[in-house]
């Protein structure tokens, strides 16, 4: 009785799915001597079909209604007298007797792949505008070369630890720079939703993923140039140091997994009150209403390689300082490095943490030194790039902050004391 259970829900997967796709082909099938040659019957029969194949068993029946479906596809298209010359329904034919095949062994699977058919199917008008009015060359190609960096670099990175890098493991590295690369994308993307009206804010949040004391001096910089829009460029300096706060996080995530809870409370602390400071500003500045959505690069491939090599070095620096002068050294080594970048001197003692080398306290306080030392940095930029005024109200808001990122270290402190 199971197994007639089985068999029928199998069936009437494969029925469904045909049903589903050929509903779809059978509204954009035309009508007279144009028309397509599939509709809605069609795919439920190449369906069922392949779902009674399956239920079969012989191998040489499958491969033969396999060959009757391709070479009936094939036909049809070649004698297909319409002006669409697409071969999506020839495919997607094939692609439903496929599917019913499937919906016997693994009925979830091909439950999921037939819907997501549909979908894309459905979806066509959307996706021919997206893909030749909405989506520009540049972000084509930026978006291939994310995937290439994922897909084809991660992957034959070694992985392996070595020791004269300090012990780092070079795919760890590329992560983190196709984790940088990612975030921007992803910031480059709401840009390109909300249009140019949040543009300021929107592009410090995501400038500061790679930079967030460029990001504060560029900001600096055109709040002198435009000097009312000096909120809003306050809005994007405080945005980009919740950039800071949350990518330290994420590496955290990525490096030190067990030490998310100890990061979680004081850099928790220091992302609010930057969110709330950056909200804050945001809704007292006026910004122009301009809808035009932000063109340029999704990303900067360099940017984000630096950044990679300027971990390895501080990595291997504080590695030679752990093991030959201690953790004092260490401590002194990561503050002075925060000062040029707080995230690779995290993500530089989470390495030592998280082989071993370095207690989860003293790592929490050299993260939290090499932030506040960022900070202290953001600070000397935003009066040297955006004058007194400009740099006095960012530097306040960046002193509360590093008092948010210290205060929960030091209840634990005082609490364990």
């Amino acid at each position: 009785m199971a197994f007639e259970t089985a068999t029928l829900m199998s069936l009437a997967l494969a029925l469904g799915l045909g049903l589903l796709i050929g509903i779809e082909r059978e509204r954009r099938k035309g009508s007279g001597h144009t028309r397509r040659f599939a509709g809605i019957r069609t795919f439920a029969l190449a369906s069922l079909t392949g779902a009674g194949v399956q239920l079969l068993g012989q191998a040489w029946l499958t491969a033969v209604a396999a060959a009757l479906v391709a070479g009936l596809a094939l036909v049809s298209h070649y004698k297909d007298r319409s002006r669409d010359p697409g071969v999506t329904t020839e495919i997607a034919l094939f692609l439903t007797f496929l599917l019913g095949l499937l919906s016997v062994p693994e009925p979830a699977l091909a439950a999921a792949l037939g819907v997501t058919v549909a979908v894309l199917l459905v979806a066509r008008v959307p996706l021919q505008r997206f893909s030749t009015q909405v989506l520009s060359e540049q972000e084509l190609r930026d978006a291939l070369l994310l995937l290439a960096s994922a897909l084809v670099v991660l992957p034959l990175a070694p992985n392996q630890a070595l020791p004269w890098l300090g012990g780092l493991n070079l795919r760890v590295v590329w992560q983190l720079v196709v984790l940088i690369m990612t975030v921007q994308a992803l910031g480059h993307v709401a840009l390109r939703l909300f249009g140019a009206r949040l543009g300021l804010p929107l592009s410090g949040l995501v400038s500061g993923f790679v930079s967030s004391t460029a990001t504060i001096a560029a900001m600096g910089a055109r709040a002198v140039r435009h000097p009312e829009l000096r909120t809003a460029c306050v809005a994007g300096a405080w945005f980009s140091t919740v950039s800071t706060a949350l990518q330290i996080l994420l590496i955290a995530g990525l490096l030190y997994p067990a030490g998310l809870a100890l990061f979680a409370p004081t850099l928790g602390s220091a992302l609010l009150v930057a969110l709330l400071l950056g909200l804050a500003a945001f809704r007292r500045s006026a910004l122009p209403l301009d809808d035009t959505a932000a063109a340029g690069r999704a990303f900067s491939l360099r940017q984000s390689i630096l950044l990679a090599l300027l971990f390895t070095g501080i990595a291997v620096a504080v590695a030679w300082l752990q093991q030959g002068l201690g953790t004092i050294a260490t401590l002194a080594a990561t503050a002075l490095a925060g000062l040029a970048d707080a995230h690779s001197s995290a993500a530089a003692v989470m390495s030592l943490a998280a082989r071993g080398e370095l207690e989860p306290p003293t790592m929490l306080t050299a993260v939290l030194l090499a932030f506040s030392s960022n900070n202290l940095s953001k600070m000397v930029a935003a009066y040297l790039a955006g004058g007194a005024r400009y740099g006095s109200i960012v530097s306040a808001g960046l002193a509360l902050v590093a008092l948010a990122a210290w205060m929960p270290w030091l209840w634990l402190r005082l609490s364990a004391s």
